[in-house]
């Protein structure tokens, strides 16, 4: 291979780089020209080593001066290395100037990286948003529970959406509203009748103060009747006192039957007592035999007693029987 096919091939593979990074950088510097646009040719070339894609930022550049605005270079290519979205910046930017709303580069920046959609924020800006709020219950002072649905206009605050809250701030308020309202009502029947008052009500707190949003009116689109809320707690509470009562009267139920069992218990103590009492009897008329203190006559009149008693029980038993049949019977 001779020294001068080496130096052809050197030099076509540097034309070729060349043309690779100069070429495409030349047609963007070409275009910004002619666009009236001034963007440096070796600033081109050298946003490929700064990481920076020159065609964004050329046609962003090209775009916000067509709209007459004049944002440097360096602005475009810092937001984009931020991480932030630089064509979505450039379109906020011409869409605020167009409707006359203050808005400066800085800002808009701020805002998308924020974390914020800066061009819909002047767009709601320009066109306020509704924002339906979920369905809301709520229970008035007669014990009625009422269910208000809500829509919510609102415009975006540009000068509080960096570090404002958002739409999910904006629909708790309204809710604790509606239900501070309703909560206050004697009866749910004026609400039915003046379901204006609960917007007027729910106005009157400025519920849009920290918040990235200026609320502009609230409407309430449904109003439906729900459960009685007072009936259903008193059936509770009558419930809850009727299983206190019969825990308290089952309680006094099983204190009975203690008793009635300790009061068994002491009869049967007293019957084996008797009967203990009943046994020692023979012992003691042998004793008294013995010495001479019972005789054979004390013993057969007793004897006597004794058969006599068993023959009156054994005559009034059929008798009682009877009475208990007869009673039957009738």
């Amino acid at each position: 291979m001779s020294p001068q096919f080496l130096l052809v091939l050197v030099l076509g593979v540097a034309a070729l780089i060349l043309f690779l990074f100069v070429g495409s950088a030349i047609s963007l510097w070409m275009q910004a020209l002619f666009s009236g646009t001034r963007v440096g040719l070796l600033n081109i070339v050298f946003m490929r080593f700064r990481r920076v894609p020159p065609k964004l930022i050329v046609e962003s550049k090209i775009t916000a001066v067509k709209a007459g605005l004049d944002i440097a270079t360096d602005s475009l290519e810092s937001h984009y290395l931020a991480g932030g979205n630089v064509l979505r910046v450039i379109q906020a930017l011409i869409a605020a100037d167009k409707a006359n709303i203050p808005l400066t580069f800085k800002r808009a920046a701020a805002i998308d990286l924020a974390g914020r959609n800066v061009l819909e924020a002047v767009q709601m800006s320009v066109n306020p948003k509704v924002i339906e709020t979920p369905r809301v219950a709520a229970v008035a002072k007669d014990g009625i529970q009422l269910m208000a649905l809500t829509r919510v206009t609102v415009r975006a605050n540009i000068d509080r959406l960096v570090g404002g809250a958002g739409e999910e701030t904006v629909l708790a308020r309204v809710g604790e509203g509606i239900v501070t309202t309703i909560g206050s009502a004697l009866s749910h029947k004026q609400v039915l009748e003046n379901p204006d008052s609960i917007s007027k009500r729910v106005l009157e707190k400025g519920l849009d103060a920290g918040t990235a949003f200026e609320i502009l009116s609230i409407d309430i689109a449904d109003v439906d009747v729900g459960k009685n809320i007072g009936a259903e707690l008193e059936t509770d509470r009558a419930e809850a006192d009727k299983k206190i009562a019969q825990a308290k009267a089952e309680e006094r139920r099983a204190m009975a039957i203690a008793a009635e069992q300790e009061m068994k218990a002491k009869v049967q103590e007293m019957r084996a007592k008797v009967v203990q009492s009943e046994a020692e009897v023979p012992l003691a008329m042998a004793e008294a035999f013995r010495k001479g203190q019972l005789g054979i006559m004390d013993y057969y009149k007793m004897k006597n007693i004794n058969a006599d008693t068993q023959m009156r029980e054994s005559i009034s038993q059929p008798s009682k029987e009877k009475d208990k049949n007869s009673g039957s019977n009738g």
